[in-house]
């Protein structure tokens, strides 16, 4: 899979809240200090090389679109993580934050529900 850097990601969550957007409404949305437009439209034409937006041409300008939901790109990351971490193992990886005290018993029983209930949908 391939991955986002800091400031990719960042761009990425913009978009994925506005679902389409000029690079200007992306700047708008950056916290500040705002990154300069020659910065973000910089950071965009990398994320369409590595596939995760397209775009629209407006005239000169061009509106962005993720082309990978927010949800798709967490459960490859997470699932990548987990390989390279756990073993691949998702019972490794809650053992080890059970362990650490990261996860108390009530969390871990809601997030096992939460699992059971998806595996029946």
């Amino acid at each position: 899979m391939k991955k986002l850097t800091t400031a990719e990601e960042q761009v990425m969550q913009v978009l994925w809240d506005l679902d389409k957007a000029f690079v200007k409404d992306i700047i708008e949305q950056l916290p500040v200090p705002k990154p300069a437009y020659n910065t973000v439209s910089t950071i965009i034409r990398i994320l369409e090389q590595k596939e995760f937006v397209g775009h629209q041409t407006f005239g000169k300008s061009h509106q962005y679109y993720p082309l990978m939901s927010k949800e798709q790109y967490s459960h490859q990351y997470l699932k990548s993580f987990v390989g390279r971490f756990f073993s691949g193992s998702f019972e490794n990886m809650v053992s080890f934050f059970a362990k650490k005290e990261d996860v108390d018993i009530n969390e871990l029983e809601d997030l096992l529900k939460d699992i059971d209930n998806d595996k029946k949908d």
